[in-house]
């Protein structure tokens, strides 16, 4: 009986934002979809407005699995994932193990295809638009509950935007100028009525 798959099913159940209250809650499989989208635009307008040579592909399949490790750890908040080096490290060595024991569920003709996007390289440039992908779906999450007159979200939106504009992509800047003035809009306005 194979298991990986099973596994990845139950992304569905892991909440996220577990410290604040939120209008609609998230889990880490839709959060995965939103980073997979996210790190393929940001790719896409790297290599096609910026000339760049990111690989989309391999920053996709990063982005999909980049979560699988809380299935068993479930998902840390950041304020005590990152409160002190020692946590964080240690943390890390944790999902680490559970991403190792979820790979180890593959069957051997699939491993070779499947885990190493579950331990990507973090030296990888495609890693680096994950991450930023990640960010800009939290980014994302922070306006739809302010938008949704949720003040919970305002610190995070700060902090988050500041982050994302520390990361210095031009990949970002881009999205930020062209694509996240529409995240404001109501679907009447989306749609020109």
């Amino acid at each position: 009986m194979e298991k990986f798959y099973a596994y990845l099913d139950r992304m569905k159940f892991i909440k996220r934002w577990q410290l604040m209250r939120s209008t609609r809650e998230e889990n880490i499989m839709e959060h995965s979809h939103s980073v997979a989208v996210l790190a393929h635009a940001l790719c896409a307008i790297e290599n096609s407005v910026f000339g760049g040579s990111v690989d989309c592909e391999k920053a996709v399949f990063y982005a999909l699995y980049h979560e699988v490790g809380e299935v068993m750890t479930g998902d840390l908040p950041t304020p005590i994932k990152y409160f002190n080096a020692n946590i964080h490290g240690e943390y890390e060595k944790l999902e680490q193990l559970a991403v190792e024991k979820i790979a180890g569920t593959l069957p051997d003709g699939l491993r070779g295809e499947i885990a190493p996007y579950l331990s990507p390289d973090k030296s990888a440039p495609e890693y680096r638009f994950v991450k930023a992908a990640d960010k800009l779906s939290a980014y994302i999450k922070c306006l739809e509950e302010l938008r949704s007159g949720n003040n919970e979200f305002t610190n995070a939106e700060k902090t988050i935007k500041d982050a994302l504009c520390g990361m210095n992509m031009r990949a970002v800047d881009y999205f930020f100028e062209h694509f996240i003035p529409a995240f404001s809009l109501t679907l009447d306005e989306l749609e020109g009525l």
